[in-house]
C-alpha cells in the first residue's frame, strides 16, 4: 500500500518558503500568517523526519535535503496546476495587469489585439497607475514598471531597455540637423521628473540648454504633444515605435543614451499561474526587438 502523502497546504507552504528563502514572503504570497507557514513547515519536517531549513541570524536557508525536496515538490505542484488548467479548459478568472501609464498607452494597448487573437481564453483587465501594484498581495497578477537601475528589484524581469533619442513630427523638423546645436532651436518637451535634454546636450558636446524654452508634462502627454508638432521630445524608441511606423514621428538625431528600462513582476502562484506565464512570455517575445541592444529599426531622417 502506498504511503499517505503529506498535507497539500504544508507542501504549498514549504514550496513558497523555499522559493523565497523566507517565511515572511511566503506568508505574504499565500495570504497567511508567518506562524502558519512556520507551523506547516515544522509539521512537514516531522512528517518526513528530515530538516528542510536551517535558521540564520536573519531568515532561513534550505538544507541540502530541503533543496532537493524543493526541486521535486515545485515540479509536482506545477504539474498539478497545469493539469487543473487543462481540465478546466481555461485559466480561472481575469488576469489583472497593472502598468506604468506610458507603457500601457503607447506600447501595450496597441498590441493587446494580437494577444487576444492568439489566446482568446485569457481575459485581460489592464490598469494604468504610477504606483507599483503589490503582486505578492494579489493587487495585480502582473505589474509593469520603469526602473532606472537594473537589479534594483531582484524579482523584476527585463522587458525593454531601448535607448532614448530625440523624436519630432516631420512637419516640425523635416530632417535631422547636421549640427546638433540646431536641434535646440526647436521647442523642447520634457517630462516632469528628469532633464534628459541636459544629458543629451552633454553627449553632443553642448552646454545645458536653456530651460525656459521647455514644456513640462507627463510622458504620455509629451508624446502626443510631439505628434501634434508642439516640440521635440526625448523618449525611448520602444514606446514611439507605432508613431514612427505610421509616420507621425521620426528620430531627429543619432545621439542617444540608455536610461533604465521597463520590467515586469509576476505574482508567484495562485489559480492564474498558467495565464501569468502565457502573458509574460508573450510580452517578452513582443518586446524582444528593444531588449538587450537588439537594435532599432528607425534611423535619423537626414
Amino acid at each position: 500500500m502506498q504511503r499517505p502523502l503529506p498535507p497539500l497546504n504544508a507542501l504549498r507552504a514549504f514550496e513558497a518558503a523555499g522559493r523565497h528563502q523566507s517565511f515572511s514572503r511566503a506568508a505574504d504570497e499565500l495570504r497567511v500568517s508567518h506562524s502558519s507557514i512556520s507551523r506547516h513547515v515544522r509539521g512537514l519536517e516531522d512528517w518526513l523526519g528530515a530538516q528542510l531549513f536551517r535558521d540564520l541570524p536573519r531568515g532561513v536557508a534550505l538544507t541540502p535535503d530541503g533543496a532537493a525536496y524543493l526541486a521535486d515538490v515545485s515540479g509536482a505542484l506545477e504539474r498539478i496546476s497545469t493539469a487543473t488548467d487543462r481540465l478546466t479548459a481555461r485559466p480561472s478568472g481575469v488576469l489583472v495587469v497593472n502598468s506604468e501609464p506610458l507603457f500601457a498607452t503607447k506600447w501595450l494597448v496597441p498590441r493587446l489585439g494580437l494577444f487576444h487573437a492568439a489566446h482568446p481564453e485569457i481575459e485581460i483587465r489592464l490598469e494604468a497607475s504610477t504606483g507599483l501594484a503589490d503582486v505578492a498581495r494579489y493587487e495585480a497578477d502582473i505589474a509593469i514598471r520603469f526602473l532606472a537601475v537594473a537589479g534594483s528589484d531582484p524579482q523584476a524581469i527585463l522587458l525593454s531597455d531601448a535607448p532614448i533619442y530625440p523624436y519630432a513630427a516631420p512637419a516640425l523638423v523635416p530632417v535631422a540637423p547636421d549640427d546638433p546645436a540646431d536641434l535646440l532651436r526647436y521647442p523642447r518637451l520634457r517630462d516632469r521628473f528628469k532633464d534628459t535634454w541636459a544629458i543629451w546636450a552633454g553627449l553632443a558636446g553642448l552646454p545645458p540648454p536653456e530651460t525656459d524654452a521647455t514644456w513640462r508634462m507627463r510622458a504620455h502627454l509629451a508624446i502626443e504633444a510631439a505628434v501634434a508638432g508642439q516640440g521635440v521630445y526625448m523618449v525611448s524608441s520602444d514606446v514611439v515605435a507605432n508613431d514612427v511606423a505610421a509616420g507621425r514621428l521620426h528620430r531627429v538625431s543619432d545621439i542617444g543614451f540608455h536610461d533604465g528600462g521597463f520590467y515586469l513582476v509576476q505574482a508567484q502562484g495562485g489559480a492564474r499561474r498558467r495565464a501569468i506565464r502565457i502573458f509574460s512570455d508573450w510580452m517578452l517575445e513582443q518586446a524582444a526587438p528593444w531588449r538587450g541592444g537588439a537594435g532599432q529599426e528607425d534611423q535619423p531622417n537626414g
